[in-house]
């Protein structure tokens, strides 16, 4: 249960950030259209790049311990890049999302699904995030573990899609307060640079215990 705390807040951290899908998401939920539509292609991209990540590619990593080792590295830099944007922002309240009803655009419902596709599988963030996040940190776990974590990221993005979705117009209020986001932002800077810890650790224990 432990590793499906840690699937959860990671999987908080990477979908809170507030980012081109979140931003369309919100909107979508403030002109109240075709949110079903949208959370459901936001989830559905989760459960498709997390399950290959945390299962294949996650599974791939702890037969080739070079490459573990790689993305280990590359991971933990990414992460303290990260760490350090959003410490940044919590500083200087820059990641502030303001949105007003009257700024959103009404589209087809065509439209509205192929922009949530697009901003959901051809974001290079996405692939980060799943890739050299996600899945440095679950080529650490043995295969019991991974189906917890992986639960417990899927259950994050299950939940913040659709609260957000159908929740946008309740939490204007919310949502519209810089001093939120720079709360937000530090905990999830607070948590990108524990996390990079940890991956410099394991690392740090792939070079001392090399496996042949």
């Amino acid at each position: 249960m432990v590793v499906f705390w840690q699937g959860l807040f990671v999987g908080a951290s990477l979908i809170i950030a507030i980012g081109a899908q979140n931003a369309f998401l919100i909107k979508q939920g403030l002109s109240k259209q075709y949110i079903a539509t949208v959370a459901g292609i936001c989830f559905l991209g989760d459960v498709v790049l997390m399950s290959f990540s945390i299962l294949g590619a996650g599974s791939m990593l702890t037969r080739i311990p070079l490459l573990s080792l790689m993305l280990a590295i590359v991971g933990a830099i990414f992460l303290l890049l990260y760490s350090y944007r959003c410490l940044k922002s919590a500083y200087t309240g820059q990641s502030a999302l303001h949105l007003q009803a009257d700024q959103v655009t009404l589209h087809s419902h065509k439209k509205v699904a192929l922009m949530a596709f697009a901003l959901t599988f051809l974001n290079p963030h996405v692939y980060l995030d799943t890739i050299i996040i996600i899945g440095g940190i679950a080529g650490t776990l043995t295969l019991e573990q991974k189906w917890w974590f992986l639960t417990g990221a899927l259950t994050t993005s299950l939940i913040w899609f659709f609260g957000v979705g159908f929740g946008a117009r309740l939490l204007l209020p919310w949502f519209s307060k810089s001093k939120t986001w720079q709360v937000l932002d530090f905990g999830i800077g607070v948590l990108m640079f524990w996390l990079a810890l940890g991956l410099v650790y394991y690392a740090h224990n792939l070079l001392q215990n090399p496996i042949v």
